[in-house]
């Protein structure tokens, strides 16, 4: 049997735990969303919101990675596959089909507000629990707040 030994107590690795695999399933499956945008984006707007799509797709990338290596870190294995990402994501399905470009922008929006008020509960949760792990949640909600923002933004012309 194999094992890391994490320096958190069971009770506090048990809700950083969830916190990081939550966050997990919300950055993996907000990477899919943008990216399947990012396919089917069509319109006036196309290649600003085509290449804008792709920027959330590496940043939720990015940050999945980190989250799911802290998870491990702490001895508590990350759940990246299909059926979980789809049983426990917080994100509304994304439209089939070509979606005009204030549409996509729309439904990227919508993906970032869900994920982003999710990731608020969970700084919360970490709080006492691991102040480490709660940074890496403060960080990529900053980021993607910013993100949220542009998209907004790029959605009141």
């Amino acid at each position: 049997m194999y094992g890391i030994k994490s320096p958190l107590p069971d009770t506090d690795r048990k809700v950083v735990g969830e916190a990081l695999q939550g966050a997990l399933v919300d950055l993996v499956d907000l990477s899919l969303v943008a990216k399947q945008l990012h396919w089917n984006v069509v319109g006036a707007r196309f290649r600003s919101v085509h290449l804008q799509l792709d920027e959330v797709v590496a940043l939720a990338r990015l940050h999945a990675d980190t989250v799911a290596e802290r998870a491990a870190a702490i001895g508590v294995s990350p759940d990246g596959r299909a059926k979980t990402v789809a049983d426990t994501s917080g994100i509304s399905t994304s439209p089939e089909g070509q979606v005009i470009d204030s549409t996509a922008v729309g439904t990227l929006v919508d993906a970032l507000a869900a994920v982003i008020t999710r990731m608020r509960g969970r700084i919360d949760a970490t709080a006492e629990a691991d102040p480490v792990s709660q940074d890496i949640l403060i960080g990529l909600t900053a980021d993607l707040e910013k993100y949220s923002w542009m998209a907004q933004a790029e959605n009141n012309v």
